[in-house]
């Protein structure tokens, strides 16, 4: 049995007993308890079980786990800081948004309208969460879920925009070419947004060029045609935050590993 599925067996009791009391704090409890935080990496398995077990229960009980989850999303940064324990029950709900909106149509909107607020979150763990639930939004609701980012970019916020970025920056949802070529168009939208900034010493728009050190490579890899031809563009801009994210996610063994020769030419070119 997997970690995932013995998590899953765990959880079941305790959501039993929340649906039967309506109490949260013995479930709550049992997350904190097993995050594995304070640390360098929460309790994945555990989130993506609970998730899952937003997904998978009885339709007539979808708002009360509605409201749990996002009851959960509440907990302030003062009462949940950055790698406290408490913080994966934040984590938890924010990634079981997306889990139950992708299985109950009902909640697609207000799902989208809450990880939109979410993405500008403090903590970088909470941000990671908006960006799983967008992911199972996707994989269920391509069009409705991708049209929404494609708003983000247009208007969001640097970090908004990071999501987004990150949410399509994922193998198994690019699988599907209408996806993955989505996706190459929501990062172009991006970097140009990135060619027009003036506020590029701000840490919201860092830590969009560091996401964007890696998501790009991702999107590459599933369509090399139509991706290399951009980077190719991109290198042609001369932009220096530009270059710098084109250069990370050219060192990036997906894209090295499979695309040795086209990796080198557009190497050599940054070398000019």
């Amino acid at each position: 049995m997997s970690k995932r599925e013995t998590h899953r067996q765990e959880l079941s009791p305790l959501l039993e007993s929340f649906l039967r009391t309506r109490d949260p704090d013995a479930l709550t409890a049992h997350l904190v308890a097993h995050s594995n935080l304070p640390g360098p990496r929460g309790n994945l398995e555990l989130a993506h079980a609970f998730a899952d077990a937003m997904a998978g229960h009885d339709t007539e009980e979808s708002e009360r786990l509605w409201t749990l989850c996002l009851d959960m999303t509440t907990i302030s940064p003062g009462e949940a800081p950055v790698n406290d324990p408490h913080e994966f029950a934040l984590f938890c709900g924010t990634v079981g948004l997306g889990a139950l909106s992708a299985a109950r149509a009902q909640y697609v909107e207000p799902a989208l309208r809450a990880l939109h607020a979410l993405a500008n979150d403090t903590r970088w763990r909470m941000r990671e969460g908006v960006a799983m639930g967008l992911q199972r939004l996707i994989a269920a609701h391509p069009q409705q879920a991708v049209s929404t980012l494609q708003d983000w970019i247009a208007n969001g916020s640097w970090l908004e925009l990071r999501a987004a970025a990150a949410a399509v920056a994922e193998p198994a949802l690019l699988k599907d070419r209408d996806v993955a070529l989505a996706a190459l168009r929501l990062h172009k939208r991006i970097l140009e947004r990135v060619l027009r900034a003036t506020d590029r010493r701000s840490e919201p728009f860092r830590t969009l060029r560091k996401g964007l050190g890696y998501t790009l490579s991702v999107v590459v890899q599933a369509i090399p045609e139509e991706g290399f031809a951009w980077l190719a563009w991109l290198v042609d801009t001369e932009d220096t935050d530009v270059l710098w994210i084109v250069r990370e996610n050219l060192k990036k063994n997906r894209l090295v590993r499979h695309f040795p020769e086209r990796v080198e030419v557009l190497a050599n070119s940054l070398m000019k």
